[in-house]
């Protein structure tokens, strides 16, 4: 007889446990930030064109901080620190949180731990958007954004309001509805991305780098467009976390906390939605960010969302960004590519390690 998937355990406060998960999640946040000070001083170091460590720290203390150091190194070093890595260490950076945030959203609304930020369709509409804008013969570019950004941020957020929209024909959008909404809508775009890519020609290789995602053509001007996006709709994710919280006893629990269910799902929807748009529209598809992420912060710290939301994106920051620097040092393969290989067998070994899941 077939068993219902695993569900993520509701938060649940046992007595003497508050202060060694608390503990946990001091120590989690400070090696967090260690590794996130580690790659970004790697991630602007490491290259075809080396620069030393303290060079490295130089320029970063000058430029970032205003500090008045020596000059220990050329001018080229200063501008390859600058305009070309350290755009690209940042935008990793905020897309790998982003993602992070946005998986334990869809997870606690979906109660499903093998929910990812592409669940509902995101994916698949940003990936047919990218290659539409290959196909158009226009040349449009706004803030260093062309219109394959624009249209692949567009068909992120067309394909999940279809699915919200769809889901709710019956008059609700129950989370099974949402799921299998979003598989048919997936599914449907899939085959209209095959079509797309069918018709490319020459122009294929764009559209396979967007599906395999990367950071080699980070600016500051991208960066500067999409943070807004994913730092304020993670802010907001984040103040809701007691409404996270409270879904993860069920929609009938919450609703008795006083959780007004529907519209809290609808925003927590829309801004895990819009989060994973922006990245996907700077990055491509990258992969196991949103899955493997929450996952070991649950493991560590337990499903309260106060504490799973900041230390995940804390972890997505430092995952994605030693992900790049791998991709890089390997003769610039797609990030995709790195974060599947790391994150397929890693996610596997954690699973096989915890057995209980999320209720130890």
């Amino acid at each position: 007889m077939a068993t219902a998937p695993e569900t993520i355990a509701a938060p649940v406060l046992r007595v003497g446990r508050s202060d060694g998960v608390r503990g946990a999640a001091i120590r989690l946040a400070i090696v967090g930030f260690v590794a996130l000070g580690a790659a970004l001083v790697l991630g602007v170091g490491l290259g075809s064109v080396g620069v030393a460590p303290g060079d490295t720290l130089g320029i970063l203390a000058h430029r970032m901080f205003g500090v008045d150091v020596v000059q220990t190194w050329p001018a080229s070093a200063e501008t390859i620190v600058v305009d070309l890595r350290l755009p690209r260490v940042l935008t990793s950076m905020l897309v790998g949180m982003g993602l992070a945030v946005a998986g334990v959203t869809f997870q606690g609304l979906l109660r499903n731990p093998l929910a990812d930020p592409y669940v509902l369709g995101t994916a698949s509409g940003a990936a047919l958007g990218a290659a539409i804008a290959v196909l158009l013969p226009v040349n449009l570019v706004i803030l260093q954004f062309g219109l394959l950004h624009g249209l692949a941020f567009i068909g992120a957020l067309l394909a999940i309001t279809a699915v919200y929209k769809l889901a709710r024909l019956g008059g609700s959008a129950p989370m099974t509805s949402l799921l299998l909404t979003g598989y048919a809508v997936g599914s449907l775009l899939a085959a209209g991305l095959a079509l797309a890519m069918y018709l490319s020609g020459t122009a294929l290789r764009q559209i396979f780098d967007f599906l395999l995602g990367g950071f080699d053509g980070a600016t500051w001007q991208r960066l500067a467009a999409t943070l807004p996006f994913i730092v304020i709709g993670s802010a907001l994710i984040l103040l809701r976390a007691r409404s996270l919280n409270a879904m993860l006893l069920g929609e009938e629990a919450a609703a008795h906390l006083g959780i007004d269910v529907r519209r809290e799902r609808m925003i927590l929807l829309g801004l895990g939605s819009l989060v994973t748009a922006a990245a996907v529209a700077i990055s491509g598809l990258i992969g196991f960010i949103g899955l493997v992420v929450p996952h070991v912060v649950r493991l560590v710290v337990g499903p309260s969302a106060r504490l799973v939301l900041p230390l995940s994106a804390l972890g997505g920051a430092v995952l994605l960004a030693f992900a790049d620097i791998a991709a890089r040092m390997m003769g610039e393969i797609p990030v995709g590519v790195v974060t599947a290989v790391l994150g397929a067998p890693f996610f596997l070994v954690i699973l096989r390690r915890a057995r209980s899941g999320y209720e130890g």
